[in-house]
């Protein structure tokens, strides 16, 4: 493959980029500028987010001996009175219903970021606090940073219980201690700001009314350069346009660099909202979601009627390129898509456990490689080139059920029976 350089957007964007923010901004004319080397014409698609700021976040233990740790609010939990709320302290765990007896009025500990069936839980259960965890038992306080939440659409729906996330290790101390009584103060302002979507199109030469969608979010998450988690992603189809724009497709292509998606998805379901006349024409959405990372296996995860995922598996060992294609809804921006109906995937080069992290510090260049970057880039413009030239596009235009009901469990539609999973 002929190199256009592509991959120096990565370089280009290594710096926090929250949804809403200038820098988030900054990195959307960065990569307009990149489109506009090869020809290509893009623009902005601004849509308004939700957003907060923390003022004051503190956890004291009252009883038996007194102490505070470091803490941050969560976003958009609501504050607590400025006085703040003292209140027996309760280890719920998981939130088995065994824990949750005489939780009224109470701070409550859990495990981790508390999925949407457990929220809804503490809040008919009324309880005055939460407590989530963040990081590992083994963290460098010095060398990790403390993660600021946000609730989600769906949570405050239910109702907002002020909430402050703490180390883990602290939380451990918490526990060993048996620490009864604490008190919690959270002050936050929450505001609206304006994210935005870059936006390219390619003409199809013999099918224009056809539309095939590339995605790719942009942004990052807070104390985080997001180079694998995504600029890689939008480095990649960066490639894919410049590829096209040379090689003119037969159907029309939209490219769509995603924002805020790191905040709910939030770009994706603002671009799929503003086109929903159009739809119709959209007979595939292909999301790039992390790649080019050194150790790691590539993954296609195909929100689509099982032929899809046979056939991606099919052409990889037809071209020697190792994938392993799934059915399955991806935490990413092929997700809206999915749910108005256009059949949708995310590849993804997905790291192995202890390999590259992403949504901290550590998600830097450093475990990157431009070479299987490439490789990846390859298999995938292979792979969209059949689609985007096919006489008839051969995914079916339908979301089977089985993947209907994966996506209304993701978005808390309905609730998963066997109990809940991670995600809003």
């Amino acid at each position: 493959m002929k190199k256009y350089g592509s991959y120096s957007l990565i370089k280009s964007l290594l710096f926090e980029r929250i949804g809403g923010s200038k820098e988030e901004l900054k990195a959307a004319k960065i990569i307009q500028e990149e489109l506009k080397k090869d020809g290509i014409e893009s623009h902005l698609e601004e849509f308004e987010i939700d957003s907060f700021e923390i003022m004051e976040a503190k956890l004291e233990v009252l009883e038996p001996k007194y102490k505070e740790y470091t803490v941050t609010g969560i976003g958009r939990s609501g504050s607590t009175p400025d006085e703040g709320i003292e209140a027996e302290l309760v280890y719920i765990e998981n939130g088995h219903d065994v824990n949750l007896e005489n939780v009224e009025g109470k701070i409550v500990l859990v495990n981790a970021f508390y999925p949407l069936k457990l929220y809804k839980k503490l809040v008919e259960k009324k309880v005055a606090g939460i407590i989530a965890l963040s990081g590992s038992l083994y963290d460098d306080p010095k060398k990790t940073d403390l993660h600021i939440l946000a609730y989600r659409d769906k949570m405050i729906e239910a109702g907002r219980i002020p909430g402050v996330t703490l180390r883990i290790k602290d939380a451990h101390e918490l526990v060993k201690s048996k620490a009864s009584k604490v008190k919690l103060t959270l002050k936050q302002e929450e505001m609206k700001k304006t994210s935005h979507n870059v936006v390219a199109e390619i003409k199809g030469s013999e099918y224009p009314e056809k539309v095939v969608a590339f995605s790719a979010h942009y942004d990052s998450v807070r104390f985080s350069e997001g180079a694998y988690d995504n600029a890689t992603g939008s480095a990649t189809i960066l490639e894919i346009a410049r590829h096209f724009k040379k090689n003119p497709p037969k159907r029309t292509l939209k490219f769509v660099w995603c924002g805020s998606e790191e905040m709910g998805l939030l770009g994706s379901k603002a671009y799929v909202e503003k086109h929903q006349e159009e739809l119709a024409k959209y007979e595939l959405n292909i999301n790039l979601d992390m790649t080019a990372v050194v150790l790691g296996y590539d993954i296609a995860r195909c929100t689509t009627e099982m032929g899809l995922v046979n056939y991606i598996n099919y052409l990889g060992k037809e071209v020697g390129f190792a994938i392993d294609a799934s059915q399955g809804v991806y935490s990413s921006d092929s997700t809206p898509f999915a749910d108005k109906g256009v059949p949708a995937l995310s590849f993804a080069r997905i790291a192995p456990r202890g390999g590259a992290e992403i949504h901290s510090r550590k998600d830097d260049d450093k475990f990157l490689d431009k070479d299987n970057y490439y490789e990846t880039c390859k298999f995938i413009i292979g792979f969209s080139e059949k689609m985007v030239n096919s006489h008839v596009m051969p995914v079916e235009r339908s979301i089977p059920e089985n993947m209907r009901l994966e996506l209304d469990y993701y978005l808390g539609i309905k609730e998963r029976p066997d109990g809940p999973r991670r995600g809003f």
